[in-house]
């Protein structure tokens, strides 16, 4: 915050109590219906959760008069400013009419010659400094002790207007050029899936396989070897567990999916000659899931060991290392079906907006997965991972998938689900061509990407450098024929004072 010593000359520190007075809010209780759905506005901090507009005028609940006389709440003159004092710290609004609020908040009715909006850009700035102050366990709370007595720095009122005039002026140029920013993310993520979108309806490589005639194969071709790779991977399965004295159950035989109907292959794209669709439980796949329940509990996780891949480790085709969770290699041994291992495809459970998925690094040679995280793990030669954990990125997977999730709030697909996923078939030559070119396109939207991301931190960073300078006096020119923010302050206190005494009652004198 600004060092008092610093401030302009006819600026002076403040509290927040000095600047008017302060509004805590309250919740009528929720087991009465006749408390609410009426017609006084009430917010709580979960109506600010992604709003951006710096006034509001009602928030997804209302309570009525009975509510009202029933709970703490208090009806606040509109231009009051709210500041969320908990769940989280640091929501900042200015209510456009006559308002209540939850206890999630502290407010401030502004004192005359105090202007709100200079007050909101102040609670703006005081995000970090409030919850410096704030104390719990369960959650963070800045008590309305430590809120009142949070310091401002007080300029006259008429450079009050100036400063929020510069504030809006400069964030006004800041927002477009970060609107401009989203929208050209926004079109990196449309460009990558329609780089996918073709990659895998053939056009990416159309110059390449008329130039590589000899290099292709027929589909049925292809198909009939990942039979035999599917076979030839079950009789060595078969002569492990023979030579390991058939320990554990005996490997089974792949059962095939039925194949596509008539009816399903019209609604897939056209592919070029060469290529075919098939079930991903079809080819030389196997598709599992992680142990369930009590198998792996989080009591289970310790700070080092065999390493668990989570949801939170599952990106659109990034693996996200930072996420770390280990168990022992004791409990890893109950566990070791699961057994995750570099080059193994994962893949969330969870379809909301899109498709999770990513190759496993090569950091991580043995993990296992959770119940939520599949494993795909492909064998032979014929289909390659990354070949396949391109496509089940693309919008035609999630497509696929939408119709199948359930689940209300969390919803989710199964592993046979995941094994009737349709995927496209094609030479092992031109995969690795399909590969290089995605890969190498891609690394370049990347790079975008981040510079887009740096330049939205710098954006974010001199939002901060705005507000910091203009609460230390430096953002516009002082007047110094204004009247000081001390007159100001003393007029505040003298009506504060005046309005004290006009409150207490009366003595009446008794004559014996």
């Amino acid at each position: 915050m600004s060092d008092v010593s610093n401030l302009p000359k006819n600026w002076v520190q403040v509290t927040i109590a000095d600047l008017g007075k302060i509004v805590s809010g309250g919740t009528p209780s929720t087991k009465e219906n006749s408390y609410w759905g009426g017609n006084i506005s009430w917010i709580s901090p979960s109506d600010l959760t992604r709003y951006s507009n710096k006034c509001i005028s009602k928030g997804a609940k209302s309570i009525t008069q009975e509510g009202l006389k029933k709970s703490s709440a208090t009806i606040m003159p509109a231009g009051s400013v709210h500041f969320s004092s908990r769940a989280p710290i640091g929501y900042t609004v200015i209510s456009s009419c006559d308002m209540t609020t939850n206890q999630g908040f502290k407010s401030l009715v502004p004192a005359q010659g105090i202007l709100n909006e200079y007050i909101y850009y102040y609670f703006k700035s005081a995000k970090q400094l409030a919850e410096s102050k704030a104390t719990g366990t369960t959650f963070k709370e800045i008590s309305g002790t430590s809120f009142s007595m949070l310091p401002v720095p007080l300029p006259p009122t008429k450079e009050q207007r100036r400063i929020v005039a510069k504030i809006e002026e400069l964030f006004s140029e800041l927002d477009k050029g970060i609107e401009n920013l989203k929208t050209g993310r926004a079109q990196l993520k449309v460009y990558r899936q329609a780089l996918l979108k073709h990659a895998f309806e053939g056009k990416l490589t159309a110059q390449w396989r008329a130039e590589n005639q000899h290099k292709l194969e027929a589909a049925d071709v292809l198909q009939k070897r990942i039979q035999r790779e599917r076979a030839q991977r079950h009789q060595q399965q078969l002569a492990n567990w023979e030579a390991s004295g058939r320990q554990g159950s005996k490997p089974k035989v792949p059962k095939p999916l039925p194949p596509l109907t008539a009816e399903e292959l019209a609604e897939l794209p056209e592919l070029p000659d060469g290529w075919g669709w098939t079930r991903l439980g079809n080819t030389n796949v196997d598709v599992s899931d992680g142990p369930f329940g009590s198998n792996l509990k989080s009591s289970d996780y310790v700070d080092s060991g065999v390493r668990v891949i989570r949801l939170e480790n599952i990106g659109a085709l990034k693996f996200i290392e930072e996420k770390e969770s280990y168990i022992t290699e004791e409990k890893y041994e109950l566990l070791k079906r699961h057994t995750v291992t570099s080059g193994d495809i994962v893949f969330s459970s969870f379809i909301i907006e899109n498709v999770r998925v990513a190759l496993v690094p090569p950091s991580i040679t043995k993990a296992i997965n959770k119940a939520d995280c599949f494993c795909v793990r492909f064998s032979g030669e014929t289909l390659g991972n990354v070949f396949v954990v391109l496509f089940l990125s693309t919008r035609h997977v999630y497509k696929q998938l939408e119709s199948l999730i359930h689940g209300v709030g969390r919803p989710r697909i199964n592993t046979t689900q995941l094994k009737n996923v349709v995927i496209p078939v094609c030479s092992d030559a031109e995969q690795r061509v399909i590969i290089a070119e995605i890969e190498a396109r891609l690394s370049e939207v990347d790079q975008l990407e981040l510079t887009i991301i740096t330049s939205l931190q710098q954006a974010e960073a001199l939002r901060q450098s705005i507000l910091k300078k203009a609460f230390s006096g430096q953002l516009v020119p002082q007047d110094p024929h204004e009247e000081p923010a001390s007159v100001l302050l003393a007029s505040i206190r003298a009506e504060r004072a005046a309005s004290k005494e006009t409150a207490k009652p009366s003595r009446v004198k008794i004559r014996l």
